[in-house]
């Protein structure tokens, strides 16, 4: 029981520590996102080629955003098919965030790798596919439409001030409070792992701990501070309904329920069952349902195959065909306008998956 409420205590403390920098990323990018006034979403190339890039590019961005935005732009007639692939194909929702968290180099390899495939994927399917037909499509995700209002001008007279500070909502309060004990606990290694001796659970923590040197807790804890600047003075609408409705109430216990989850069940198995062995001997079977599983619009499911690479259970390519096969919420929107449409881009999807990812276990990766 004793060696139980370790193992416990300790994927709750790796939960809180990954949770908690998804957040911060979020948050940062929301900034980002809301002070360009969504120009990053407006800029289109004029050739199919480009789109297809822009495409990759809107995927590759962490969190459903870039998503959405293709989506829309799809059914506006603004994106190709080939371009709609390439997003679906890079994007891998909030999981992309998690992946930055637990296992950041192999995750900018992975990035690179999604980013040249999506490329690739698009510009052959608009070079020899027809053209898929855009749905009519009246409106994408309620985060996105925020994020159009702000293009349109919404927030753009409301300057950051501390002045925002003196009638502090609820809202504003609790993030306040949360990003800064969050600080506190990163700057005084409050969520750092007690190692064990034990030689499977010191194989779990020599790959999840990857924040376990204290320079880098405390790089990110200064970074944190970014955020309470912006939170302490940006305007009541944003914290309200960008930083509170959209990331905290839509993201925060998903990401954690989901984490710590996937985190618990992967550790009890390596530590009290040898299904390493069990999985490392049928590798071509776990590719395949991760093919299969990536079909889930859903950001959550990929973290149990993102967790099992961390931890050296899974080979890279079971991580690269979850990446490409799942998008997270980004193809949410099309599925709710066009089964049609969303089942032929899955299809696509699906396929270059299991292409991409029993050949990168056939080359012995």
């Amino acid at each position: 029981m004793h060696e139980f409420l370790h193992l416990f205590l300790d994927v709750l403390r790796n939960s809180v520590l990954i949770t908690g920098l998804v957040i911060i990323m979020m948050l940062m990018i929301e900034y980002v996102n809301i002070h360009s006034h969504g120009k990053w979403f407006t800029k289109l190339r004029r050739n199919r080629f480009g789109q297809v890039v822009l495409g990759a590019g809107l995927g590759i961005i962490p969190g459903c955003m870039g998503g959405f935005a293709a989506v829309s732009m799809y059914s506006h007639k603004l994106l190709s098919f080939g371009a709609l692939i390439a997003m679906m194909i890079a994007s891998s929702g909030d999981e992309a965030f998690v992946m930055l968290a637990m296992i950041p180099k192999e995750a900018l390899l992975l990035t690179g790798i999604l980013f040249v495939v999506a490329i690739l994927a698009g510009w052959l399917v608009d070079r020899f596919a027809k053209p898929g037909k855009p749905v009519k499509h009246e409106g994408c995700d309620e985060g996105y439409q925020l994020h159009h209002e702000d293009e349109e001008g919404h927030d753009k007279v409301e300057k950051p001030t501390l002045r925002n500070m003196k009638h502090a909502s609820a809202e504003r309060i609790a993030l306040l409070l949360g990003v800064v004990l969050f600080i506190v606990a990163l700057a005084f290694g409050m969520l750092e792992h007690e190692h064990e001796h034990e030689e499977a659970v010191e194989a779990v923590h020599t790959h999840l701990n990857i924040f376990d040197e204290y320079w880098l807790n405390l790089l990110f804890a200064i970074v944190s501070l970014f955020v309470v600047w912006f939170i302490a003075t940006t305007s009541e609408h944003i914290v309200k309904e960008h930083l509170w409705e959209h990331i905290i109430r839509k993201h925060f216990l998903s990401i954690f329920l989901w984490t710590f989850g996937a985190l618990l069940v992967i550790q009890i198995g390596l530590h009290y069952f040898d299904i390493e062995t069990l999985i490392s001997n049928n590798i071509p079977w776990m590719i395949l349902l991760a093919v299969l599983v990536g079909i889930i619009p859903e950001s959550g499911p990929h973290l149990l195959f993102v967790t099992l690479f961390a931890t050296g259970t899974v080979p890279f390519s079971v991580l690269l065909a979850s990446s490409i096969s799942q998008d997270g919420h980004a193809s949410l929107p099309l599925l709710a306008e066009s089964k049609r449409g969303f089942l032929k881009a899955k299809i696509v999807n699906v396929l270059v998956a299991a292409v991409f990812g029993y050949l990168c276990y056939f080359v012995g990766g």
